[in-house]
């Protein structure tokens, strides 16, 4: 018997003290106040176009250049015409930034998971491929698709626009699921067929409600590129009856602009869609992105 199998070697690894010592170490290392000043006065610069977007939204109809620095005396009057008139804009936003997430994640979802799981011939090539996409700037696509859209009949028409938005949320949504799911561990799969499960259930019973965390960050990204839309939608739509809210936006804008409250109260309905996902959404979106990071 050799004498490594009889004398217990000691555990080298560090044992963290107990109780408050343990606390104590554990505890992160307390900054000064000039650090929290500094980060409030650094917030207060990113929010202040929010701040200044709402202040505008609640005055009277008017110029922007002298509009109180506080709504003492707030009117919706800009929300209600705002309203009135990008209602319909409104709801073509909703439609297609919806399309094109299920159009998305029904595409990206299997192919993250190929990507991922399979040995497929030339996975590299078609990865590269996929970051490349991301690297074409949106003019160009969207010169693109114009006359393929002209010949197919799909401008000024939503399926166009889901389309479009569709082919730039897929690439990121592949790259974000394909980093989570190569974490899964293949026995999951193998025990779903042990059970009698084909391929597509297994996928779709196993593999998807796993990979929640991806879905849901791709989703909401996809959601978030299609909602803020603008090129695609000035390229590919030229009539009233297809207009998103972003070009509804675009068309208050002009050299003699008189009613600000209403272009503001747009702009304010246009952000609260994404800061609502994102508040519901956040602990989902930290995981989903980090999900890949640790191997």
């Amino acid at each position: 018997m050799s004498l490594s199998a009889t004398v217990p070697v000691p555990d080298a690894t560090p044992v963290p003290p107990r109780g408050a010592e343990g606390r104590q170490a554990r505890r992160r290392p307390r900054r000064g106040w000039g650090s929290t000043v500094a980060g409030v006065v650094v917030l207060g610069v990113l929010l202040f176009p929010l701040y200044w977007m709402v202040n505008v939204s609640l005055q009277s109809a008017g110029s922007a250049v002298g509009t109180a620095w506080f709504p003492l005396e707030p009117s919706l009057e800009g929300y209600a015409t705002a309203f009135a008139q990008q209602r319909d804009n409104l709801v073509t936003s909703l439609v297609v930034s919806l399309g094109s997430v299920v159009v998305s994640l029904a595409i990206a979802a299997p192919a993250a998971y190929a990507l991922a799981q399979f040995r497929i011939r030339g996975a590299g090539v078609v990865l590269f491929g996929i970051l490349i996409s991301q690297m074409v700037p949106g003019i160009i696509v969207a010169n693109a698709l114009y006359s393929a859209y002209n010949d197919l009949g799909l401008l000024n028409s939503v399926v166009g626009l889901v389309v479009a938005n569709a082919s730039a949320g897929i690439p990121f949504a592949i790259l974000v699921m394909r980093a989570f799911m190569q974490g899964l561990e293949p026995s999951l799969v193998e025990a779903a067929k042990v059970d009698g499960a084909g391929p597509v259930r297994a996928f779709v019973s196993v593999v998807l409600p796993v990979s929640r965390n991806a879905l849901i960050t791709a989703g909401l990204f996809t959601f978030l590129f299609a909602w803020g839309d603008f090129l695609f939608a000035l390229t590919l739509t030229t009539t009233p009856e297809v207009r998103p809210v972003t070009l509804g936006l675009y068309q208050y804008i002009g050299t003699y602009v008189s009613d600000w409250s209403t272009v503001m109260a747009t702009a304010v309905m246009a952000s609260l869609p994404a800061v609502v996902l994102l508040l519901v959404a956040q602990r989902y979106v930290a995981a989903g992105v980090t999900g890949g990071a640790v191997k």
